[in-house]
């Protein structure tokens, strides 16, 4: 029993999670702002997308790789949808379903260059990154309908607006998707074939060639499945954000890989926890909308969010020599 207490104790998703605690009270003790209601739909906002793409670029992590291009696909694809909604009268259903397929085929691109013709992983999608920002950077800003215009419906999968004007009330019915996604993707990292491989190549892609695996086939899939959630992302944004510039999201990548080193993903592969991903951009979300309210501008947040990437490293490292050790 007291073996199981202390492996609980030092699980880095429990670390984590009581870093959310204590940042939470902290910058609720500290700024009155930011225990109004507003501010938490403020996190949520911009959460959910950060999340969807933390959620995604777990798979690669794991693997031992990485995908650089979620941010700026992301962006691309909301462009492209939301331009055709707007000019072409593309339905909304449809432009989601677009966005979804822009970004498997992006992950699908990504995982030929990487698990077929042997690139970097750093490499590989350092080009499919650079790829979909110039792509973004031809179209237009593209403000994807509002929820009072026809096709706004979408905003309300996210946040439902109930009454108008002063008297509205916004409900983060998004908070219920991401829980459900959260846990589906838990349960196939943990439970089925695709996540066992997923973590075998991590752990040791050569021994699971020589049991037979169809390693290229499921390195692939990995980055698709990667690809597939910055769809999502690209949703959730356009959702959240009213206008999409062109030619941005260069750098919203490194929050959300961020969000998985901190929730407990190994530096090197081989181990990971979408709970985890969940608490670790938990953490990245609060330390981007908390310090303002503290009086900390945009270059303390980027050092202290550096300083936290740095100590959950540091955790992953100490766990490996000690692991190491007990061998």
């Amino acid at each position: 029993m007291n073996r199981k207490k202390i492996r609980v104790f030092s699980d880095q998703r429990f670390i984590v999670l009581l870093v959310v605690i204590a940042l939470t009270a902290v910058f609720m003790a500290l700024s009155t702002g930011f225990r109004r209601y507003s501010t938490l739909l403020q996190l949520l906002d911009s959460g959910y997308y950060f999340l969807l793409m933390a959620v995604g670029v777990t798979f690669p992590l794991i693997t031992g790789g990485v995908d650089l291009s979620i941010g700026t696909g992301m962006v691309c694809y909301a462009l492209i949808a939301g331009t055709l909604v707007r000019n072409n009268n593309l339905p909304v259903a449809v432009a989601i379903i677009l966005c979804l397929l822009m970004g498997a085929m992006t992950g699908f691109v990504n995982g030929v260059l990487i698990a077929v013709m042997n690139l970097p992983p750093f490499l590989a999608t350092l080009c499919t990154c650079m790829i979909t920002r110039g792509i973004g950077s031809m179209m237009n800003a593209t403000p994807w309908p509002t929820g009072s215009q026809a096709g706004g419906w979408f905003h309300a999968i996210f946040k439902y607006v109930q009454g108008t004007g002063r008297r509205a009330t916004q409900y983060p019915v998004g908070l219920i998707l991401v829980v459900i996604v959260v846990l589906l993707m838990e349960f196939i990292l943990n439970h089925t074939r695709f996540g066992r491989y997923t973590i075998a190549i991590g752990s040791n892609k050569e021994a699971t060639v020589l049991s037979g695996i169809s390693v290229k086939r499921y390195h692939v899939a990995v980055y698709v499945v990667c690809g597939i959630f910055a769809g999502l992302a690209a949703v959730a944004y356009a959702a959240a954000t009213p206008t999409v510039q062109p030619g941005t999201g260069a750098g919203l990548e490194l929050d959300a890989i961020g969000g998985v080193f901190v929730g407990g993903v190994a530096a090197r592969g081989g181990y990971g926890s979408v709970l985890g991903t969940l608490a670790g951009v938990a953490v990245i979300m609060l330390l981007r909308v908390g310090l303002p309210f503290i009086g900390l501008q945009a270059n303390w947040q980027q050092i202290i969010t550096g300083l936290v990437l740095i100590g959950a490293v540091m955790i992953d490292i100490i766990k490996q020599r000690r692991a190491a050790i007990r061998q």
